[in-house]
């Protein structure tokens, strides 16, 4: 994943604020390690931080259509860049990027371009023909986004919050699905599925289309130039990525340059569930397994770090994020630059425990729709973030555009959780892969129970963080929190803790 950050409409001295773009784009550098690029039209400015991922000899950006009156900075992965290259025959194409097909798609199809696109992204565009401008985040926002204001009467839009916080005088996430137009003047959804409305569907469960659909929608993030790995707890959800991917390795391009034995990467406390469970995945799919250790003190040596690049206090989010960034830091270190994770499965499925309390297919439904439209603000941003901060690439075939469709029109009756006829959570999901002939997972694995990601890494790693926040806030503390805090009053110990870190690193009211 890249950094971009984006001036648009400044009144000020063009070289001061040409300086400030550049300064601010140096805080996202731990996104893009890989490139720095800026551009400058008038008083517009697209600056760029890039982690090359494809064509990492010739893709560097701002990115241009033919004639150059079209530029744009991107941050994300087009899925299907060939097929649309295919379209438009007449263009002339710099780069292999597969973003590379941005700038000609608005020449030819104009703003309605954005839902051809097949991937995860976050872009700005400049026309210099008209001195217009058009943002856009991906469906689900797996890219984080963020927009604001300057009195100035500029619009800043950035990858991460501490590229803008500090020169705007209002800012806010720039929501998943939706565009940025300058012409309209306006945010506006792009992004129309018919799971949107939460209408109750009703296609019958099928377990060869469902298989079919999250097949593919891991083939096509087997897409890249450099070295990639999976991320494997042992769960149900990463050991099916892990389980595909390495069926379906050999014979890619990737395989041809990286070899077809798949690398994949777990982290835990010493004995955690976890790590027992992912080595035997590993085992069984004949993985080269990689187990890193930390100790609670080590996550909470990294709680500031932790905060200052997830950009949220959010206290489940925070606990999830900090073994995922220790372990991306190794990761790193290891020369991998790409890994495809399990996030998403939960609440397309209806994952977590508590469905089990859904008292009918419509509240079940609706539930999931709304878990998957506030997945921006927490495992999207966890998975996307916390792998950033070292210039780690995840990607996330749960939550792709296709499966998603696929799996939101099953008649929800399907995916209800009913122990009397041995239909746990996510039973679809299992069912679908539980193929006895040519076996993906051990059968206990497939059917094995739900963890929390945070729980699985080790239990005493809660304890832990609860314990540490115990020293650092005190009862009178959190008498007060309703003062001190009146949005969103914490009403833990740790949760006060979280709060505190946040507020020092990005203090202004957003």
């Amino acid at each position: 994943m890249c950094g971009i950050l984006a001036l648009l409409g400044c009144s000020d001295d063009s070289q001061a604020k040409r300086v400030r773009v550049l300064e601010l784009s140096r805080r996202l550098k731990h996104r893009g390690p890989d490139w720095s690029g800026i551009f400058q039209y008038g008083d517009f400015y697209l600056a760029h931080q890039r982690l090359a991922i494809i064509d990492p000899a010739s893709g560097d950006q701002p990115l241009f259509n033919d004639d150059k009156k079209i530029v744009v900075t991107v941050n994300g992965e087009i899925y299907n860049h060939e097929k649309l290259r295919k379209l438009m025959p007449n263009h002339k194409f710099r780069t292999g990027s597969d973003c590379d097909v941005i700038a000609h798609l608005y020449e030819e199809y104009g703003e309605n371009f954005v839902d051809m696109l097949d991937g995860v992204f976050s872009f700005v565009l400049l026309d210099t023909r008209d001195n217009s401008f058009l943002a856009a985040r991906d469906a689900i926002g797996i890219t984080p986004l963020y927009i604001g204001w300057g009195l100035d009467g500029s619009v800043w839009i950035s990858s991460e919050l501490k590229g803008l916080n500090d020169d705007c005088e209002h800012f806010e996430v720039f929501p998943p699905g939706h565009l940025y137009s300058s012409k309209n003047g306006g945010l506006r959804r792009w992004y129309n599925p018919a799971w949107f409305s939460e209408a109750i569907p009703s296609t019958p469960y099928d377990t060869l289309v469902l298989r079919r659909a999250f097949e593919n929608a891991v083939i096509k993030r087997l897409m890249t130039d450099v070295p990639f790995g999976v991320l494997l707890s042992g769960g149900l959800d990463s050991s099916l990525v892990a389980s595909v991917t390495a069926r379906y390795l050999a014979g890619t391009k990737a395989a041809k340059q990286w070899g077809a034995q798949l690398h994949s990467f777990c982290v835990g406390l010493e004995g955690s569930p976890d790590l027992k469970a992912a080595k035997e995945v590993a085992d069984f799919l004949g993985t080269v397994h990689h187990e890193f250790h930390f100790t609670v003190q080590d996550g909470i040596d990294a709680i500031e770090d932790v905060i200052y690049h997830i950009e949220t206090y959010d206290v489940t989010t925070i606990r999830a994020s900090t073994p995922m960034f220790l372990m991306s830091r190794k990761i790193k270190s290891l020369g991998v630059k790409m890994v495809i994770s399990g996030e998403g499965a939960d609440e397309i499925f209806g994952g977590y425990l508590y469905f089990h309390k859904a008292p009918n297919k419509e509240e079940f439904h609706t539930e999931t729709c709304r878990k998957i439209k506030a997945l921006h603000q927490y495992d999207c941003l966890r998975a996307n973030k916390a792998t950033s901060a070292w210039g780690l690439e995840a990607r996330v075939p749960f939550l792709d555009k296709e499966f998603i469709n696929v799996v939101m029109s099953i008649d929800p009756e399907w995916k209800m959780i009913k122990h009397d006829q041995g239909r746990i959570e996510k039973w679809v999901l299992r069912k679908a892969f539980d193929d006895e002939e040519q076996p993906y997972l051990p059968k206990h694995i497939l059917y094995r129970q739900k963890e929390q990601f945070s729980d699985g890494v080790g239990y005493s790693w809660i304890d832990g963080l609860k314990a540490h926040a115990e020293l650092h806030v005190t009862d009178r503390m959190m008498l007060n929190a309703a003062h001190i805090f009146p949005h969103n009053t914490p009403t833990t110990k740790e949760g006060y803790y979280y709060r505190m870190i946040f507020e020092r690193f990005f203090p202004q009211q957003a």
